[in-house]
């Protein structure tokens, strides 16, 4: 079973996020990135159906340089090749062009034998639309089943497990097909220094639109869709009130939570 997981290049949520002024875009190319926490569940459930089943796991993404870093950690998990689509008429890219970009480097993958599951996160962590995962499906022509925390494989058929806020359903799917996961179908593993240097020696290809045949009017700031209007910092973190309990200390507390109407 030939497997590919697509992953992203995010920044670190526990650093500052910096914006292109030019457009208001995130900046990606100022270090401090990495493999989209969300993703990791899905490199990892790709990961337990080859091992069980057999097969290969590539990894997918598209961004700038710094982007191979998500699939050089997924190669790190275990992945076996990977393909990075680098091309400077990306940046801007909303999630149609996104989807675009990914659909057509699958079908390039597909030339090297057929891909059976496409494997997504639920949403990447800096943008969370959770669309993706919807539009590569109609653009590869896919039956799509999204937010599995659970998922098998047997006989060209993919079962998932999908929990809601009152109900539990299963879903089954023919493959080939498209699958989000979320963050309850597994525990990812963490890379072994084994892995880590395995990884090295993986390869890992890098495609530009010329190859995907994308027309660079169809992606980055000039294709987008959507954009951003503005944005703000966040502002600073206000001094907290620090009360002495002398005895009162339950009364200052219960009027603080009144006045902040928490009560």
């Amino acid at each position: 079973m030939k497997i590919v997981v697509c992953v992203k290049y995010v920044p670190d949520a526990q650093e500052e996020r910096t914006f292109v002024p030019d457009d208001s875009t995130t900046d990606r190319t100022g270090g401090g990135g990495l493999l989209s926490e969300l993703d990791e569940y899905a490199v990892e459930a790709a990961l337990k159906l080859r091992d069980s089943d057999g097969g290969e796991v590539v990894a997918l993404t598209m961004g700038p340089a710094e982007a191979a870093e998500a699939v050089r950690k997924a190669l790190q998990m275990g992945a076996d090749s990977g393909v990075h689509v680098l091309d400077a008429a990306l940046r801007g890219s909303d999630a149609p062009a996104t989807s675009l970009v990914l659909a057509e480097a699958i079908r390039g993958i597909s030339e090297g034998g057929a891909v059976d599951l496409v494997l997504t996160g639920m949403a990447s962590t800096d943008g969370g639309m959770s669309v993706v995962p919807a539009m590569l499906a109609e653009r590869l022509g896919l039956p799509q089943v999204t937010f599995a925390s659970e998922l098998g494989v047997d006989s060209g058929v993919v079962r998932i497990r999908r929990d809601g806020d009152v109900s539990t359903e299963t879903i089954e799917s023919r493959l080939p097909a498209v699958v989000s996961v979320t963050d309850q179908i597994n525990e990812p593993r963490y890379p072994s220094f084994k892995g880590i240097m395995a990884a090295k020696k993986k390869p890992l290809r890098t495609w530009g639109l010329d190859d995907l045949g994308v027309d660079a009017g169809q992606v980055g700031s000039a294709g987008a869709r959507t954009r951003v209007e503005s944005f703000t910092a966040r502002p600073p973190r206000e001094k907290g009130e620090v009360v002495t309990d002398e005895g009162e200390g339950g009364l200052r507390l219960a009027e603080f939570l009144s006045a902040g109407k928490f009560v």
